[in-house]
């Protein structure tokens, strides 16, 4: 098993920008229905770096699923059936994945690279740098427009970034600059419902350094170093805020300004927002959970919901490393890379080769001959990424999302996504994390090196 240790995030920030639809979404200049034979080089060392192309790794994002928003990053609205490269970097090797919101891996690395998938929008970040794609409508790309962007763009009001947290409408960027902020119906933590076009920072109450962030559509969460859980946004009475009694919506049925969630007395490390529910998980890997619950999302064997944390159960005899959310189920992962799932399995989103809800955590079978390092949930669509570098995919498929060719628009039981091996001189595609949207997929692979 891996030994995890406790999370040392030297991260004093959290930056988010909202959005709400906007009438019209520009399409792009010009549209490809194929892909480039030479993949486009988004980032290297500079020239004043010691490193040359000799020490370096070559990284590749591909991408796949619908893109009619721009959120697959290849200049075209076409939706694409199989893996597509979008951009690749040359990193140090040095460099390491940023954990996903939800787990307690460790940082050990200053070089981080990231992804995030949001409803139609997607992200990625390299060395504090922020690159964004897709619908811009209300300015969830922080571009200080509105326009959608159809290729990866830098954004220039952002930088040392740490991680990502990409929402329905909204986008949230954990940084090392120290802050925090909300609009819209309070995902962004800026007090006003209004929409931000660029990053703002926001301001909530604790005192200390931010470690860890995760969102939903429309609710966002945050932990401070010592383990403190803060939450604000959208609220409709289902207790996803974990506030309590009188700490529901202040407007427009969202509550703007980050609370404490003072019902949990402990400290947390990780959090997981989900569709209308939120998990929690400590440093020792017990899993607590609170919100709706007519589909079993929370984990505890009823469909009794509410606002107070509740321990999820049958998990006494496993350490939890990493918890993922959809938008009605849950995966969560073991110290021993085995994975579990529960809630709403009506795209077979649980992995357990039928469309049946599950009440409780129930391991999931095709993967138990697997290591699984990381995992990650989009609407009503699961992946595992294992420590051999295979890519898992399973549950909603009806927009290619799965990877895969052919399948039915319902895929009950995990496969795995192969690649194309394009005629670029690169070795195999060794998957390094993923990200899920609610129609589209991205992940992140690792190739042999490659010379200038």
């Amino acid at each position: 098993m891996t030994n995890f240790t406790t999370i040392n995030r030297r991260i004093t920030g959290i930056r988010t920008f909202f959005s709400f639809k906007s009438k019209t979404t520009p399409k792009p200049s010009t549209t490809t229905t194929t892909t480039p034979k030479e993949t486009p080089l988004l980032w290297k060392p500079d020239n004043s770096s010691s490193s040359s192309s000799n020490d370096t790794i070559s990284l590749q994002l591909l991408s796949w699923g619908r893109g009619s928003s721009g959120q697959l990053g290849i200049a075209t609205e076409k939706t694409l059936i199989y893996p597509t490269p979008v951009f690749s970097l040359l990193v140090p090797p040095s460099f390491c994945i940023s954990p996903s919101p939800g787990s307690l891996s460790p940082r050990n690395s200053s070089f981080e690279v990231g992804i995030s998938c949001g409803l139609f929008h997607s992200a990625a970040f390299v060395d504090g740098q922020l690159w964004v794609w897709g619908k811009g409508d209300g300015g969830r790309l922080g571009l200080g427009h509105e326009n959608s962007v159809f290729v990866p763009t830098l954004n220039p009001h952002l930088n040392c970034v740490k991680s990502l947290a990409l929402g329905g409408l909204h986008s949230v960027a954990l940084t090392s600059l120290g802050q925090v902020g909300y609009g819209g119906f309070g995902a962004l933590g800026h007090t006003v419902y209004t929409r931000e076009l660029v990053p703002r920072l926001v301001e909530g109450s604790w005192k200390e350094k931010i470690k860890h962030i995760s969102t939903s559509g429309t609710h966002t969460a945050a932990i401070t170093e010592s383990g403190d859980l803060y939450t604000w946004g959208r609220e409709e009475g289902d207790g996803r805020l974990g506030l309590g009694p009188g700490r529901g919506p202040d407007q427009a049925g969202g509550l703007s300004v980050p609370s404490k969630v003072n019902a949990l007395s402990f400290p947390v490390a990780a959090v997981a927002c989900g569709g209308f529910f939120t998990m929690a998980l400590t440093e020792e890997g017990r899993l607590w959970s609170w919100g709706a619950n007519s589909n079993y999302e929370l984990g505890t064997g009823d469909k009794v919901g509410g606002w107070k944390p509740r321990l999820v159960s049958g998990l006494e005899d496993v350490r939890i490393v990493q918890v993922a959310c959809g938008g009605y189920h849950s995966l969560a992962l073991t110290e021993g890379g085995k994975v579990l799932s529960w809630g709403h399995g009506g795209h077979g989103q649980l992995g357990h080769s039928s469309n049946k809800n599950q009440k409780v955590p129930t391991l999931i079978e095709a993967l138990v001959d697997e290591h699984v390092i990381s995992i990650a949930c989009g609407g009503s669509t699961s992946a595992a990424v294992t420590e051999t570098g295979k890519l898992f995919m399973w549950g909603n498929a009806k927009d290619s999302q799965l990877g895969v060719p052919g399948l039915p628009e319902i895929n009950p039981s995990p496969v795995e996504v192969n690649f194309l091996m394009e005629d670029d001189g690169l070795g195999p595609h060794n998957v390094l994390s993923v990200a899920v949207g609610a129609s589209h997929a991205m992940c992140l692979v690792s190739r042999s090196s490659c010379s200038e």
